[in-house]
């Protein structure tokens, strides 16, 4: 028997191969099927199944195109609705893979279907358990993002569901049975996962809050409740795609995604197409020179999910800008949390567009050092502070307003253009696209900090009261 899990830092996503002899399994996979097929290939084994623990809000999911490609059979937990080919298993169903099995537990509260795995190794007895979003480590499933397709499945009652789920299917197993969930820190889709991606049950009935067995369910429900942020705004929009499915080969996406478009080709497609132009290199490059207009929102962190929170219509034209080689790359990511309208990339990038004599822009940069020298001095400059709202509580600049960069669409018009502004966030990343964004917009007085509040608290202004108060834009 093998256990493979194969994770996905930028989406915070584990999917998992599972092969005993000569037949493999895949639960959740994402959207690329290559990986998956490679590794059933390289063990000699053919994929039998897919099993996906629900459908999922934060990536969509590449179980129809891998089914396509290699006759696997979609599995789902009871009452999922799938609007394609797809087996609805039964609660406590059986599944055999060569001398192993998978037993199906519905295990609602995340969602209705929502369903945990059991493997059983070659001796019938409990290996480990596949939990999705019902179990995570530290933490479990928000009972707060299905769609609401009827009044009274609120996040209350789908708490309800989830306690009693946890208590009657989960923690009834054994305490060495092994704990694979669907995300690890960083994902939307609970609010306290620990850095780790797998753990005994034993120990999480020991550490984990919502496994405390003086819990009673009403406490239980508002612990998993209070605290919870809005969600990223994509978040609807894959859950329907998972749904209903018919979605695009991630071939066709990757081919029209990677297409090469010399400077005045690539002028001519965002004009015609009103596409949005991402930059995804370095915060370090973007700010020495980039396409006026075009979006910062760089590779090298949360890209995928940062696209999904600004970027609402999912079927907006989008060019790229990247580093060379990493434009598939780029595809792909886009294409996880479904963008599948990547029409072409710049060829040579920003080098490519100089050499053709055509217009770019620079971003302003201060150190943090310069900054407290010039805020010492003129108090009254206006400070943002991007980062989310409970960082900024947990500590801040004093006269900093907070400016989250998840809300700069609906807050965009609180600031004006014939004002300067300093930026920043935690370490550079969301200060440079936010930066990016009101200059493409027309406000031109951006200035960002360099090293953001890691940097700003070397300085006196955070070993001061300057990093206690809160104010208002």
């Amino acid at each position: 028997m093998k256990v493979e899990q194969i994770y996905t830092g930028c989406l915070a996503e584990a999917a998992y191969y599972i092969e005993s002899n000569g037949e493999a399994a895949i639960i959740d996979p994402l959207r690329e099927t290559r990986p998956y097929m490679d590794m059933a290939i390289r063990n000699g084994a053919k994929i039998k199944y897919i099993f996906e623990t629900h459908f999922h809000a934060d990536f969509v999911s590449g179980h129809q195109d891998l089914a396509d490609k290699t006759g696997a059979q979609i599995v789902f937990g009871p009452t999922a609705v799938p609007g394609y080919d797809a087996y609805v298993a039964k609660d406590m169903e059986i599944f055999q893979l060569g001398n192993v099995s998978i037993q199906v537990l519905h295990t609602p509260g995340h969602t209705m279907e929502s369903s945990t795995f059991l493997l059983k190794d070659e001796q019938g007895k409990d290996y480990a358990i596949f939990t999705g979003d019902t179990l995570f480590i530290g933490d479990v499933g928000r009972p707060d993002l299905v769609q609401k397709v009827k009044a009274e499945i609120t996040p209350d009652y789908l708490g309800g569901l989830l306690y009693d789920s946890l208590r009657n299917k989960i923690m009834p197993l054994a305490d060495e049975v092994i704990v694979y969930p669907g995300h690890g820190a960083g994902s939307a889709c609970g609010k306290n996962m620990s850095k780790e991606t797998t753990d005994t049950l034993g120990n999480q009935k020991r550490t984990n809050y919502a496994l405390r067995p003086e819990l009673d369910k009403k406490q239980f429900i508002q612990e998993v409740t209070e605290g919870l942020v809005a969600p990223p705004q994509y978040f609807p929009f894959n859950v329907l795609m998972n749904v209903k499915g018919g979605l695009g080969s991630i071939d066709d996406i990757i081919q029209r995604g990677t297409r090469g478009l010399h400077p005045k080709e690539f002028q001519m497609v965002w004009e015609a197409e009103e596409a949005v132009v991402i930059d995804t290199r370095s915060k370090d490059e973007f700010p020495k020179a980039f396409i006026p207009g075009s979006i910062f929102i760089g590779l090298d962190d949360h890209f995928a999910p940062w696209v999904g929170a600004l970027i609402t219509d999912l079927k907006q034209p989008i060019l790229l800008i990247t580093d060379e080689g990493r434009e598939e790359e780029a595809v792909v990511r886009l294409a996880r949390v479904g963008y599948d309208y990547t029409t072409g990339y710049l060829k040579g990038g920003v080098e490519a567009w100089i050499k053709e004599g055509l217009e770019t822009g620079t971003l302003e940069e201060i150190s943090a050092t310069d900054f407290e020298s010039l805020y010492l001095k003129n108090p009254d400059l206006h400070l943002l502070d991007v980062r989310k709202e409970s960082e900024y509580e947990s500590q801040h600049i004093l006269g900093a307003n907070n400016f989250p960069l998840d809300f700069i669409n609906q807050n965009m018009h609180m600031l004006k253009k014939d004002k300067t502004y300093y930026i920043h966030c935690a370490g550079g990343y969301r200060s440079v696209i936010t930066a990016s964004i009101l200059k493409a917009r027309g406000y031109e007085n951006i200035i960002n900090i360099l090293g953001g509040f890691k940097a700003l608290s070397a300085t006196s202004l955070a070993k001061s009261d300057f990093a206690t108060q809160k104010t208002m834009l």
